[in-house]
């Protein structure tokens, strides 16, 4: 009987996934990682806070599974928060998800339980699953389009998508949510916590400034040509390809097209001034050896829900890789995730420049 670590956020997915794995005779146990101290008001959801491990704890007595509980606040801040504010810094935009994946939650967790717990796998609450491109286990998408969270794992080492299961690969939420009910599982009307786990519903902007980690410093909105047709309230509070918000009056609509932190200066252009022919990344991570990916179709997303983007050639750049758009594409922000795909099939990504 295999051993399965099923990582447990106290929420319906992961509580669900738990579920379903002892169901089919798996010998599992919970693992849940407390990452935050801050407690939950009331409709404010804050991932992996003291909360969410009562919750998870409840919910692996009830189900009659060992559950241990990893306080992993101070790798968390390390890891996720450091990064993210550190990137900002630098006038970029960072993805902490996937970070987080990569870095804590999914990556590292993979690898403690193995060593520690001498869990043969790691099971999550996420709606993917696996598939094999010529004896090489990549991701690919869940039955749940709207809950597709493979861009997410694009940064994943690949050894580590050895240990990984998805229970939920052919449920759609809708489904977990009665298989959760049905089951009377004690959270299984547990609403949803929010993207970026740590923020608790507040802007990238806000949240910095609120903890006094970035300081909004005021700038100049620059034409390309230097010229000035605004004040910024914060480089932070900004995008590539945003439109609006930024108080601008002119006489055709404005895109911010660059940052550029060293001036606190913010660029903006014309949609014209946004197109571009390629996006270049660094530090690219692949699930296939590279010279399989020449025969593929392949696609990239720029962000989380973005269609995805046919390319049309690749070449590799120092330790990443520029990916030629079929057709022009408004230019996707610096320090987001770019991740790959051959049809619904997770081939991994890099760090946009």
């Amino acid at each position: 009987m295999k051993k399965v670590a099923v990582a447990m956020s106290g929420g319906v997915d992961s509580s669900a996934a738990a579920l379903l794995l002892k169901e089919k005779g798996f010998d599992v146990i919970g693992i849940t990682l407390k990452m935050s101290s801050i407690s939950c008001d009331t409709g404010m959801q804050v991932c992996c806070s003291p909360e969410d491990v009562k919750d998870a704890k409840r919910v692996a007595s009830y189900l009659g599974i060992e559950h241990y509980v990893l306080d992993w606040e101070d790798i968390f801040k390390k890891k996720v928060i450091d990064y993210f504010v550190d990137q900002y810094k630098k006038g970029k935009t960072p993805n902490p998800c996937s970070i987080c994946n990569r870095e804590v939650k999914t990556g590292l967790l993979a690898k403690y339980v193995r060593e520690i717990l001498g869990a043969d796998l790691l099971a999550t609450g996420h709606y993917l699953g696996t598939a094999q491109i010529e004896g090489n286990k990549v991701i690919k998408r869940g039955k749940d389009r709207n809950k597709d969270q493979s861009y997410f794992m694009a940064l994943l080492e690949k050894e580590v998508l050895d240990y990984l299961i998805f229970p939920l690969e052919n449920l759609t939420k809708e489904e977990t949510r009665k298989t959760a009910e049905k089951y009377k599982i004690p959270v299984a009307k547990k609403s949803e916590s929010f993207e970026i786990c740590f923020t608790a519903g507040k802007s990238p902007g806000e949240y910095l400034k609120e903890t006094g980690l970035i300081p909004p410093l005021k700038g100049d909105i620059l034409l390309k040509n230097g010229k000035k047709v605004g004040t910024h309230s914060g480089l932070a509070n900004y995008t590539i390809g945003q439109r609006r918000g930024l108080g601008v009056a002119w006489k055709e609509p404005l895109y911010v097209v660059e940052k550029i932190p060293e001036e606190n200066a913010l660029i903006v252009g014309t949609k014209e001034d946004l197109l571009t022919e390629y996006v270049e990344t660094e530090d690219l991570n692949l699930f296939i050896p590279e010279d399989k990916l020449h025969s593929l179709e392949l696609t990239v997303q720029g962000r989380y829900r973005q269609k995805p983007v046919e390319i049309k050639s690749f070449e590799k750049v120092g330790n990443g890789c520029r990916f030629y758009f079929k057709e022009p594409q408004v230019r996707f922000a610096s320090g987001q995730v770019l991740a790959l795909y051959w049809g619904d099939k997770l081939l991994g990504g890099g760090i946009i420049t």
